[in-house]
């Protein structure tokens, strides 16, 4: 508020008129009242010939304001006239007199009133004021004349007002401000600073329409170019038809042109597609060019540049979707009802681009097949594997002969739509960048929500919006994406099945589709839960079920083929039956032929595609102290060999092993299957307990397994893919596994049937290992662990004593 005059002595009792708006002296105001009381006052001020107080209130929506509820200074205004109109609605017009103070209220018997004091009004004048009257009243003419239609004697008054107090109350009621802003210059009673303020408001509101009127000017001048253009096209047209020349033009370019005028295009392309049009138009239909043109603009007319409109997102439908099309899962289920809530709620928004990362077979492809149909949009898959050309992504220079968009463009015209879902399948198996380019530094601009707005085609060379496509990647691992790329998507794991889980998705999905494959039916063809379980287990190992599939379909070809030579009886397939169509089992438990021999353990290990169980041989023979490393192991697996052999030396006194046995003893870690590559420091407890074993003479259960990273000072560190080889242990025909303590973290995400099948024990160091698989009374070894009786599916903790 600004500095306010003293008032004149309190001298009059006015009818308060309650206002939503703000009146200044010297300017008119309609108001239409509907409050009882406001109209009783406005019928005595208009009977009684008196002055009325017009105050705007605090709460525009309070019945009966109290003093408090009204702002300290108001307008004194004299009624001009009242109107009762024939529908029994009210008009009043009043004309602001100056400015007046609330001193008290009282109520009469049907209106209420005020005591008030009115303030004066400044007359400082000099130099500096008639600088700003002057800036006043050129700014306001100004904005009158950008204003349209604005009355001549509103021109007229502003012109002709001397009085900068009145000069700057006119103005303040043309502007369009809030009734807060003008109650805050109707207080202001200092002229100089009354003045500033309404000088600045209007130089902000003339600055706004200066900008309307530009953007104005420019659109009509932009209409009114496209519109002569027209005209001009039109004659033409006209002319050469008068003259003949039309008769060799071409109805696919007049088809062409109808294309693009309906594809939509923005302004920047329609312009780039008009531009090529005309060259088209000039060039003769059997030109080398003619055809590379007819084929781009053909691209940009297809292409679905307008958005149509989308499926409003359903939550409980896509839940119900996805448990249609998925067994179990739930992890992986609730983050993409997460992903879908978010959309929903901020379908503008630039949300995470998932990557659904796990071993074949789990059911990557399907889930993305799955969010397309819950959220009603064309899926399209992009396949990735092998890509070793930057153009298969950006696209092609039109400067080559038979040159084509790039994959993102070619599949959001198979999709018809830009709010589609594209799968990016195999994006971990892109091909290395080279002379042609990286692939995968083209996918930083496709995948990043900052950028994909504007994606430009090295062949279309126009803007591409991909913000609304919802970008979905697989890979079965991550080490082979470029941590850019990797960073720029949200991780959601996929682990392998279990054989209960696989037993589900093979009776409620797999056994149906290969029936319908098949042109078989459920009532002449039966494959016993019996017989899917040991498909599972003899003929499949795998952490997908994508080779259960191929079996089972080899089964069902069987019957199908004996139902094709005039079979007619239902058939029903046992585990008997297996032998004669699949023939002898492939696989049997790893650990079935495995005697339990002193230097022999058995590890959990991860792969790409799931879990497994490995073994860990180690022997000595008369030497000189080396260690022989064989089985092809990565470097991390040799160095926690050496390091499982330099902890055990350390230890060997209080292990009961002689010293100079290490000196007089070559000893060899193997590690079969040599074919296969094999690294990670994870199988580090396994050699510690292997050589332990060996040089102790004691033999390990092999039904134990074990995985976890070894220090040299002895402690268990955590490793990666718990459910995974928690699974494959399982599998395996495995009774106990012994897991780092500090992996307890990853307890939930165990299977709860592979819980159940087997007893669980944490190691905090490698004493504990030792303990739970090398136990005996010698107190050298740590003594019993006193476990034996731990019911399979619970947890035991391991501790050397």
């Amino acid at each position: 508020m600004g500095t306010t005059l003293p008032d004149q002595a309190p001298d009059n009792t006015l009818i308060l008129i309650p206002s939503a708006t703000v009146l200044f002296p010297g300017v008119l105001m309609p108001l239409a009242p509907a409050h009882p009381q406001t109209i009783a006052a406005l019928q005595a001020a208009a009977r009684d010939g008196a002055s009325v107080a017009v105050v705007l209130q605090r709460d525009p929506a309070a019945e009966n304001p109290d003093l408090a509820d009204l702002h300290p200074i108001g307008t004194e205004a004299r009624l001009l006239r009242y109107v009762t109109a024939r529908d029994g609605t009210h008009h009043a017009i009043v004309q602001g007199i100056g400015r007046i103070r609330l001193l008290s209220r009282a109520d009469g018997p049907s209106y209420p009133t005020v005591t008030i004091a009115r303030v004066a009004e400044s007359t400082a004048d000099g130099t500096e004021i008639a600088a700003r009257v002057h800036q006043l009243r050129e700014r306001a003419l100004e904005t009158l004349s950008l204003i349209e239609q604005a009355p001549a004697e509103l021109v007229a008054a502003v012109q002709n007002l001397e009085q900068p107090g009145m000069l700057a109350d006119l103005v303040t009621s043309l502007l369009d401000l809030t009734p807060a802003e003008k109650q805050a210059i109707l207080e202001t009673v200092d002229l100089r600073e009354r003045l500033d303020s309404v000088l600045w408001r209007l130089a902000y509101r003339l600055e706004v329409l200066r900008l309307s009127s530009d953007i104005g000017n420019r659109t009509r001048q932009s209409m009114e170019g496209r519109q002569r253009e027209f005209m001009l096209r039109e004659q033409l047209k006209q002319i050469q038809k008068e003259l003949g020349e039309d008769e060799g033009a071409s109805p696919e370019l007049a088809d062409l042109k109808r294309a693009l005028d309906q594809a939509g295009l923005p302004e920047e392309v329609d312009r780039q597609a008009r531009r090529e049009l005309r060259r088209l138009e000039r060039m003769p239909d059997g030109g080398p060019e003619s055809g590379m043109v007819r084929s781009y603009l053909e691209w940009l007319s297809e292409l679905p540049w307008k958005l149509g409109e989308e499926k409003p997102i359903d939550i409980a439908e896509a839940r119900q979707v996805l448990d249609q099309d998925h067994y179990a899962l739930e992890k992986i289920k609730r983050r993409i009802l997460e992903f879908l809530a978010v959309r929903k709620l901020n379908p503008e928004g630039r949300g995470p681009i998932l990557c659904f990362v796990g071993p074949p077979g789990v059911g990557k492809t399907s889930l993305g097949q799955s969010i397309a149909r819950a959220t009603g949009r064309p899926f399209v898959r992009v396949s990735l594997g092998g890509v070793h050309d930057e153009s298969e992504i950006r696209g092609h220079r039109r400067t080559y002969i038979g040159s084509l968009p790039g994959n993102i463009i070619q599949a959001i015209r198979r999709a018809g739509s830009r709010a589609c879902v594209m799968m990016l399948d195999e994006i971990d198996k892109l091909g290395a960048g080279g002379f042609q380019g990286d692939p995968s530094s083209a996918l930083l601009e496709v995948l990043d929500p900052e950028q994909n707005n504007s994606f430009r085609d090295a062949y279309l060379g126009v803007p591409f919006d991909l913000s609304r496509v919802l970008f979905i990647a697989t890979a079965n691992q991550m080490d082979t994406i470029p941590a850019p790329l990797r960073d720029r998507m949200e991780v959601v794991s996929l682990s392998g099945y279990t054989e209960e889980e696989k037993l589900a998705i093979a009776r409620r999905y797999l056994v149906p589709r290969q029936l319908r494959q098949n042109g078989l039916s459920q009532q002449q063809v039966e494959i016993t839960d019996a017989a899917l379980s040991a498909i599972i287990s003899g003929y499949t190992r795998e952490a997908g079920v994508r080779n259960l599939e191929r079996e089972i379909g080899a089964v069902l070809r069987n019957v199908a083929a004996r139902f094709a030579e005039g079979h007619a009886e239902p058939v029903r397939i046992v585990p008997d039956d297996l032998a004669a169509i699949l023939g002898a089992g492939r696989f049997e438990p790893e650990v079935a032929d495995r005697a339990a021999m002193p230097g022999i353990a058995t590890g959990l290990a991860w792969t790409p595609v799931g879990g497994d169980i490995l073994f860990i041989e180690s022997t000595r023979m008369p030497g000189s102290g080396k260690l022989i490393l064989t089985g092809q192991l990565g470097e991390v697996m040799k160095e926690s060999a050496q390091a499982a052999l330099s902890l055990l030396k350390s230890r060997a006194a209080d292990l009961g092993i002689d010293p100079p046995l290490f000196e007089r003893s070559d000893i060899h870690v193997h590690v079969p299957a040599g074919a296969i590559p094999k690294d990670g420091p994870s199988a580090g407890v396994a050699m510690f307990v292997s050589l332990a074993s060996l040089m102790r003479g004691r033999a390990v259960d092999p039904a134990i397994a074990m995985t976890g990273e070894i220090s040299l000072r002895g402690v268990v560190l955590p490793v990666g893919g718990i459910r995974e080889k928690v699974v494959a242990a399982a599998r395996a025909g495995i009774t106990t596994v012994m897991l780092p303590a500090r992996n307890r973290r990853d307890w939930d995400d165990i299977p709860p049937s592979a819980r159940d099948k087997l007893r669980f024990v944490w190691l905090e160091t490698v004493g504990d290992a030792l303990a739970a698989t090398l136990a005996s009374d010698d107190p050298a070894a740590g003594g019993p662990i006193r476990r034996a009786d731990a019911p399979v599916g619970e947890s035991v903790s391991a501790t050397a004593r």
